[in-house]
């Protein structure tokens, strides 16, 4: 079950939707360059069948949508805050190993 949240790019959209609030497709994918638009479509589907995402469909012209954390998804909060901790701490220690990796003298 970890790649329930663990799943790629599930965390980054996950994490995304929790900080920011409620987004358009254009402003999540915006504030998120490296995903592409198929792969971001198929997480935030994924994320609404497994109850993390709600999908808000505005008839307009033009139509609007807009996806949001759950509350459900909103109990990661925790979850996150410690993984930007530790990230925070351990930044350091990952970039010497990057660099240790990239020049093996």
């Amino acid at each position: 079950m970890a790649e329930l949240v663990f799943g790629r790019w599930t965390t980054t959209v996950l994490w995304t939707l929790n900080h920011h609030g409620r987004l358009r497709f254009s402003q999540l994918q915006a504030l998120l360059p490296e995903i592409t638009p198929k792969v971001l479509t198929q997480r935030l589907r994924q994320l609404e069948a497994d109850g993390l995402v709600t999908r808000t469909y505005y008839a307009e012209m033009p139509p609007r949508v807009e996806y949001e954390a759950t509350d459900l998804a909103r109990t990661l909060g925790p979850v996150f805050k410690a993984m930007v901790e530790w990230s925070e701490e351990h930044m350091d220690q990952v970039l010497a190993a990057r660099a240790a990796y990239s020049d093996p003298r």
